[in-house]
């Protein structure tokens, strides 16, 4: 079959005859090319040459596949850091950057930080891009993510005395230490879930997207061992699925946490749900 591109290709062809939405070729050939948004309309007329039209064709049919964009071109942005992504840590999201938001306003000055599931590492860098008088550490149970969330940290200027990453299932290898706030954003679709076969969730890694049960037992684990990990008045904060704010809620009650509340995103879903850990008086 006769390649879609070939050599010779303007930018402004390319940008026409492509077979995905205006937006997703943009990108594809911008990364392609390293020219910016604006340069391909100011370079309209420069041609693709042998090795760009050849990445352009393979890129292009994975994407038709079903391919992510982010994994394609290596990257995601997210609060307003560029992250490096590949198919070993979830795509960050826009909506988790509302956890990011109430971590910065509820967290006080000089704190320690905990994040449980860390993946990629965009909720601890982002949190310590904005707040370097904290302490964050950041956990997961896959040493491929955390390769990848080292290398973000180190490719965003994170210092290391500030931000430290430790391989755990969980609160498994932190011993007793205490934090004054802990997120996370665990794995919370349940197995079977007809959306895990569908768009770019069929190519993310499967254990950090569902929890292979009901879709609550990590927010069991993460409630049930906060009460070691959390500082009197510190805040657990979590992200969760459209429709799982009320059983967050009712696990966080049963745990004995007060102040309990849960936060809408930019669509108007309850995101993400969290408590205060107080002793009773």
């Amino acid at each position: 079959m006769k390649p879609v591109f070939q050599a010779g290709d303007t930018l402004a062809e390319c940008l026409k005859n492509s077979t995905l939405p205006a937006l997703e070729a943009r990108i594809l050939i911008a990364h392609i090319t390293q020219l910016t948004r604006v340069q391909l309309i100011t370079q309209s007329e420069s041609h693709l040459n042998t090795d760009q039209a050849d990445t352009l064709n393979t890129m292009i049919a994975k994407r038709l596949a079903g391919e992510p964009i982010a994994y394609l071109i290596g990257e995601r942005e997210f609060y307003g850091l560029k992250f490096t992504v590949t198919p070993a840590v979830l795509i960050p999201r826009p909506e988790t950057e509302l956890l990011v938001e109430l971590a910065l306003t509820k967290t006080p000055a000089h704190a320690q930080v905990l994040d449980l599931g860390t993946g990629s590492g965009a909720i601890a860098i982002a949190f310590a891009s904005q707040r370097q008088d904290c302490q964050v550490t950041a956990l997961d149970m896959s040493a491929a993510a955390l390769t990848i969330a080292r290398l973000n940290a180190d490719q965003l200027g994170i210092d290391t005395a500030r931000l430290s990453f430790i391989e755990s299932d969980w609160y498994q290898n932190i011993a007793e230490k205490k934090y004054h706030s802990i997120l996370s954003n665990p794995p919370y679709i349940e197995k079977n879930d007809a959306h895990l076969q569908q768009g770019d969730l069929r190519f993310e890694p499967l254990q950090a997207l569902t929890d292979f049960a009901d879709g609550l037992s990590a927010y069991r684990q993460i409630i049930s061992g906060a009460g070691s990990h959390l500082h009197e008045g510190g805040w657990l904060l979590m992200e969760h699925g459209y429709d799982q704010a009320e059983a967050v809620q009712a696990l966080l009650k049963t745990a004995g946490f007060k102040e309990i509340q849960s936060w809408p995103d930019l669509a108007g879903i309850l995101r993400v749900t969290g408590g205060i850990l107080r002793e009773e008086k």
